[in-house]
C-alpha cells in the first residue's frame, strides 16, 4: 500500500494540510479547480527554477491568496521586488478577484522532498549518472538532520533500452505508520533516452499531538536490569556442553 498511495494525501487531516483551502459550490467549483491548475502551471514555468517546493491558494471571496514556498526568495522577487509585481499583474490577468502573492523561504532545502527530487531530475537532464546522484542525496539528506530517505528512478536509467526502477534508501521511512512527518516529493526529468521519474521520501520523525516524538525513533538503551531477568521456565543449561536444552514435563 505504500508505494500505491500519495504519502502527503495519506495523511491529510492527521499532521498534514490541503494545499488548496476553500470551499465552492457545484457550479463554481470546476472553475476554481481549472483556476488553481493555471495559477500553479504559470508560477512554475516563470520562476520554477528558483527550487518551488509548494504552492498554496487560499480564497475568501473574491480575494485569492498565493504563497509560494521556494528555496530562492530572492529569485522569486526579483530586484525591488519587479519580478513578483509582474507575476502578480499576470495573474490578475488570468483568474478573477484580487490576487496577493506572498513568498516564503524554505528553512533546510535538503530536507525537503519536492526539493530534493528537483534537484536530482537537474543532475539526471545535465547528464550526471545516476546512481551517484541518488547516493550523494541520499547522503546530504541525512546529514542535514533527517531521519530516513528513500529515493527511487524509474524509466530508461543511463540509456539502457529496458526501463527499470532503482532505489537507494537509509534510516527509517515508515510509510504506513499515520503519526510518521513524512515528505513527498516528485519530479520528471526529460533526457535524451526518453522520461525518467524521480520520487522522494524524506522521514522527520513521529508527530504526536502537537509535540514531535524523538524518543519514538531511536532504540531503548539496555540496563542491567534486563540481564538480570529470570529465565524462561521449562528450559535450563545442559551440563556438559553449556548449551540449553528442553526439559520434558510429564503431566
Amino acid at each position: 500500500m505504500g508505494n500505491k498511495v500519495n504519502p502527503l494525501g495519506f495523511r491529510l487531516g492527521v499532521n498534514k494540510v490541503a494545499s488548496a483551502r476553500w470551499y465552492a459550490g457545484k457550479s463554481d467549483y470546476p472553475r476554481l479547480l481549472e483556476e488553481d491548475e493555471t495559477v500553479r502551471r504559470l508560477i512554475t514555468k516563470e520562476v520554477g527554477h528558483a527550487g518551488i517546493a509548494k504552492i498554496e491558494i487560499e480564497r475568501a471571496a473574491d480575494n485569492v491568496g498565493v504563497t509560494i514556498h521556494t528555496a530562492k526568495p530572492g529569485v522569486v522577487i526579483g530586484r525591488g521586488g519587479e519580478a513578483i509585481k509582474m507575476l502578480r499583474a499576470r495573474l490578475d490577468g488570468l483568474i478573477r478577484g484580487t490576487v496577493n502573492v506572498n513568498v516564503q523561504e524554505i528553512g533546510n532545502p535538503n530536507t525537503n522532498g519536492m526539493l530534493v527530487a528537483q534537484r536530482i531530475r537537474d543532475q539526471l537532464e545535465r547528464r550526471f549518472a545516476f546512481r551517484r546522484a541518488m547516493k550523494q542525496a541520499v547522503q546530504r539528506t541525512m546529514e542535514s538532520g533527517a531521519k530516513g530517505v528513500k529515493i527511487r528512478c524509474s524509466g530508461r536509467l543511463g540509456g539502457s533500452e529496458q526501463a527499470r526502477p532503482e532505489w537507494y534508501s537509509d534510516g527509517r521511512v515508515p510509510l504506513q505508520t499515520l503519526r510518521a512527518d513524512i515528505d513527498y516529493g516528485t519530479a520528471e526529468a526529460h533526457t535524451t533516452a526518453g522520461v525518467v521519474g524521480v520520487k522522494a521520501w524524506v522521514f522527520h520523525g513521529e508527530i504526536v499531538g502537537d509535540q514531535k516524538r524523538q524518543a519514538a525513533v531511536l532504540p531503548r538503551a539496555r540496563s542491567d536490569e534486563d540481564k538480570k531477568k529470570r529465565r524462561r521456565p521449562g528450559r535450563r543449561r545442559d551440563e556438559k556442553g553449556g548449551g540449553r536444552r528442553r526439559v520434558r514435563r510429564d503431566g
